[in-house]
């Protein structure tokens, strides 16, 4: 079911100008002189739920210029590849890069001599007011008092932790929970001081939470469908088969028994969405108030929760260094501006002539996207939607600052730009890492928010293909528009660089089984020159898109359409595609009388690209502007009449 968010925002819609095929250099293969191919769009506004419908079509956004690479003719064909959050299983590489940066930060990790500038006195110190906080600070509390408030709440987390595990075992022992089952043991996390204050109203505040209701459901599940393997397994699965498996459902029987006065006292305590939330009371809400922690998300995969939890408390105890992370909505910063262009110049060479204000405006800054507010209806998160800048500050100091758009959907990942002296904490990966942990914390705000999408997957080009190392990801068929499986695609895009994915997609998994989990793709990893951090190209001044000969030839105007039947491609009634007049928006059957033949054949020819390229669903919702010629589409239909 599609997430309406902007429908508080009635007023708002998207207003696109067709830019037709386009030619320019290749971004990812600049050296080799080929030219990319692609269809362009400029986008004057553009709601949510339009670009993540866009999204869902190939289209990727420069700025304010949409564009979509035409698969067969362009040199690196682009599929655009997503990831579901929750699905997400770290790879040993992936994990690593979180340790990485927990030994820096409690300062065991041994640094080069350009990091001691972060341990300076004289360093700067970040003072914007940001949107959000996902790093909770403890404001001007000595090192040693935050210490004492740290061990206190991670003293209190252990407690509900065992208490959690205390009902869970009672619950084994009534049979209502299958015996013989290993079932993982309970985590609990702090909740960041933004999300206590936005999730609940009232005077209650959420301060704890755990996902344990989600790792018990996919152990029975893992139980119920495994094969037989003797009486006992046996005996499991029919218990199994007796359980709801919905973590919503096992949410609110842990939460009813952590409710008995006996257990704990001094919160409130409720399920919400498979989570298991804990609340302050007025009576406790002081106890934990104020505690200074970095919120990472947690590991998975490979060892216990509870041992890597407690290895990050340790961690966390002896810090040295502070790493903060801030969300805020897109508008120019200079201190991101200096970091921007260090980045570029150190990392990819790029001229210093070149990496001006205005080219990182258009490219970064620069958005079409209408900002959706947050809502309590469980339809926007705390954040809302829109385009978004994620500073990572360690010591005050700013070190990257990834690009993001939020959307009904996903989290879009744009671009990734970092102090190139902190190259050895490898943070392209451990920003994914923790943009992926974001979608995950958010979807108990919005339900629909699942998918973490990385720009486009090249296979063609080495330095593109560390995106299907975040395991298990799927790639978009260019023509049919399904996802299919990565490990389906990828024995196909070995083959050959441009393939109709959906041809293949009835292969069954069990063909491609070494190929199926995050270790057997630890050769997409790219940790060289850390080019694996950007996702999107920058379409510069000097790569100014050329538009394509109007005489092409008849073959080169339809696309994507070699050995397909006439079913495989969009090809609705023009006469519904609206079109923007003057700030007023009309069907083209509305219009279409104002026209001679010849005028209505070079209009209907101009619609039809343009509903093809779109799709017929947001052709007849987005409006198509900038028409020029046609006298202006008759002197704007003799002013409306």
């Amino acid at each position: 079911m599609k997430n309406e968010a902007s429908s508080s925002n009635s007023r708002e819609e998207s207003l696109v100008v067709d830019c037709g095929r386009r030619r320019s250099s290749c971004g990812y293969c600049k050296s080799s002189g080929r030219t990319s191919i692609s269809h362009g769009l400029w986008a004057h506004s553009l709601t949510v739920n339009d670009y993540q419908d866009l999204l869902d079509r190939g289209w990727r956004r420069c700025g304010c210029f949409l564009y979509k690479p035409e698969m067969e003719r362009t040199c690196c064909p682009s599929y655009t590849i997503r990831l579901k959050a929750s699905d997400f299983v770290p790879s040993k590489e992936q994990r690593r890069v979180y340790r990485r940066m927990q030994r820096f930060l409690d300062g065991t990790l041994e640094v080069s001599k350009p990091m001691e500038l972060a341990d300076d006195e004289n360093a700067s110190t970040h003072t914007s007011s940001s949107v959000n906080h996902l790093v909770s600070k403890s404001g001007n509390e000595p090192f040693s008092c935050g210490n004492k408030r740290e061990n206190k709440a991670e003293e209190f987390m252990h407690h509900l932790s065992n208490q959690i595990d205390k009902v869970v075992h009672a619950y084994i022992e009534s049979g209502e929970f299958p015996s013989g089952i290993q079932l993982p043991k309970a985590v609990v996390k702090m909740v960041s001081h933004s999300k206590r204050k936005l999730s609940v109203e009232g005077s209650e505040d959420l301060l704890y939470t755990s996902n344990i209701a989600f790792q018990i459901a996919a152990t029975l599940r893992r139980t119920g469908s495994a094969e037989k393997d003797g009486q006992q397994s046996q005996i499991s699965r029919h218990s199994v088969e007796k359980i709801d498996l919905c973590p919503k459902s096992i949410a609110e029987k842990l939460a009813f028994s952590l409710n008995q006065p006996a257990n704990i006292s001094g919160m409130s305590i409720r399920a919400c969405n498979g989570h298991i939330n804990f609340y302050s009371t007025a009576k406790s809400a002081s106890l934990h108030r104020d505690v200074q922690i970095v919120a990472l998300p947690e590991e998975s995969g490979g060892g216990s929760q509870s041992s890597s939890a407690k290895k990050s408390f340790e961690h966390r105890q002896g810090q040295k260094r502070k790493l903060e992370i801030h969300l805020k909505r897109s508008n120019f910063d200079p201190e991101e501006y200096a970091l921007y262009k260090q980045y570029q110049i150190k990392v990819h060479n790029d001229p210093p002539d070149h990496v001006t204000e205005s080219s990182y405006r258009r490219f970064l800054v620069d958005t079409p996207l209408f900002f959706v507010s947050p809502s309590a209806d469980g339809m926007v998160p705390p954040f809302g939607f829109g385009s978004f800048h994620q500073q990572y500050f360690i010591d005050g100091k700013l070190v990257a600052v990834g690009v993001v758009d939020i959307l009904p959907g996903c989290l879009s990942s744009k671009y990734l730009f970092w102090d190139p002296d902190y190259a050895f904490l490898s943070l392209g990966k451990y920003s994914a890492l923790q943009e992926i942990g974001w979608v995950k914390e958010n979807q108990a705000y919005c339900a629909s928010l699942q998918y973490y999408y990385m720009g486009y997957y090249i296979h063609s080009c080495s330095k593109m293909r560390y995106k299907a190392a975040y395991y298990p990801s799927e790639l978009l068929c260019p023509l049919r528009y399904q996802w299919i499986a990565f490990h389906t695609a990828r024995p196909m895009l070995d083959k050959k660089k441009y393939t109709v994915l959906t041809d293949y997609a009835s292969l069954q998994d069990g063909e491609f089984s070494q190929s199926c989990n995050p270790e057997s793709l630890m050769d997409l990893q790219n940790d060289g020159n850390g080019l694996e951090d950007s996702n999107d190209v920058f379409m510069g001044d000097d790569e100014q898109m050329i538009e394509i000969e109007s005489d092409s030839s008849d073959d080169e105007l339809e696309p994507e359409t070699s050995g397909l039947g006439s079913g495989a491609i969009d090809d609705g009634d023009v006469t519904n595609v609206l079109v923007g007049v003057r700030g007023s928006r009309l069907r083209y059957k509305d219009l279409q009388r104002a026209f001679g033949p010849t005028e209505r054949n070079y209009l209907e020819t101009q619609l039809r690209g343009y509903q093809r390229v779109v799709g017929v669903e947001l052709s007849e919702r987005m409006k198509s502007g900038g028409f020029s010629s046609v006298e202006e589409l008759k002197y704007a239909y003799a002013f409306l009449l």
